[in-house]
């Protein structure tokens, strides 16, 4: 048992999204978030707006954590993977605090970070974890000090095929692409035949986008005599059959991932794991299994700086120090590269 309560902020910003979280694990142990504020931004210019709003998200987690820097043991941040440019904003901020505030500092693992706030938050203790977002599409199980990529998307992440596709059939970024497409799906009702794609444990959704963007000409844009409601319904159509499709081909490859290792929990972390189709879809393969599945809402499952200072406090504890000459960033930092030494 540690001798006192820690205290960790987490800097998160390696996509469209900068996020600061403060975090805090009492003697026992017991997580309680303090803090949890983000912005994001368009991706063209996400580096310029992490620079420019990270002070102030700084400044508004520990007004809302009714903490002083004082009361921080550790600093974290995300090492990798993500888009190189924000990633760099975000450590340089991270490395200038931990100097000026003299805090150890650690760099986290953004995949790690998903999955040790899901497993926090849901109280899942050894799943398989479903890791869905717009840069990342893995299944995962650990072992030996390990989180092991079971399988993965050889190609395009599911969130980033998501997004594409809401770009085709122009659906606003606000307040995402990926949750536009869920609501029009709701409202689907005919189902398009697209490429499914499963080898062996891995996915590719590369294919689907091509076919359904061909689809999507020939159904609706070499059709200018349609009427709005017509455009609308076949919208709707498409992105009912992408959801299903897509959804369909995760859950198989996560329930022969649960029969590899004998599970009986799932926990889904990302982005794209606020779906609530993909978690009605998911919850019913569970059940049937006998088991219990895990899911957090938009404000855990979307990329956020606790995670991260979950993720960092959890290796903190158990020793792990981050030298200042490796705080450096990676666009390659694979889930498995990780040892984690907080794991049983």
């Amino acid at each position: 048992m540690q001798q006192k309560s820690l205290i960790a902020i987490g800097f998160e910003g390696s996509a469209n999204k900068i996020g600061v979280g403060i975090i805090k694990h009492d003697v026992n142990g017991i997580a309680t978030v303090l803090a949890n504020v983000r912005e994001g931004f368009l991706p063209r210019l996400t580096a310029k707006h992490h620079r420019e709003n990270v002070l102030h998200l700084i400044k508004e987690a520990l007004k809302e954590a009714k903490i002083s820097k004082t009361e921080i043991d550790c600093i974290c941040f995300t090492k990798g993977p993500g888009m190189g440019a924000p990633l760099n904003s975000v450590a340089v901020v991270a490395r200038t605090v931990s100097l000026l505030w003299k805090i150890p500092i650690i760099a986290v693992n953004h995949c790690i970070g998903h999955i040790e706030m899901g497993r926090m938050i849901t109280g899942a203790k050894n799943p398989i974890v479903l890791y869905v977002s717009g840069g990342n599409t893995q299944v995962i199980a650990y072992a030996d000090k390990r989180y092991r990529i079971f399988g993965e998307t050889i190609d395009i992440a599911v969130g980033n095929c998501l997004d594409r596709f809401a770009r085709i059939i122009k659906l606003p970024n606000e307040p995402a692409p990926g949750y536009n497409i869920e609501q029009y799906a709701k409202h689907g009702k005919n189902y398009f035949d697209l490429p499914y794609v499963v080898k062996g444990m891995d996915v590719s959704f590369s294919g689907i986008l091509s076919h359904i963007e061909v689809l999507t000409k020939n159904l609706i844009m070499s059709k200018p005599e349609l009427t709005e409601q017509e455009v609308l319904n076949l919208k709707r159509d498409l992105c009912f059959s992408l959801q299903e499709t897509m959804f369909s081909m995760l859950i198989e490859i996560t329930e022969r991932a649960m029969a590899h290792v004998e599970s009986k929990e799932v926990l889904i972390v990302g982005g794209v794991g606020c779906n609530g189709r993909l978690q009605e879809m998911m919850g019913k393969m569970v059940e049937q299994r006998g088991g219990f599945l895990y899911a957090t809402d938009e404000r855990f499952c979307i990329d956020n700086g606790v995670m991260i200072a979950q993720a960092g406090l959890m290796a903190f504890k158990f020793g792990t120090r981050t030298d200042m000459n490796d705080t450096w960033c990676t666009q390659r930092y694979r889930t498995d590269d990780v040892f984690c030494t907080w794991r049983e």
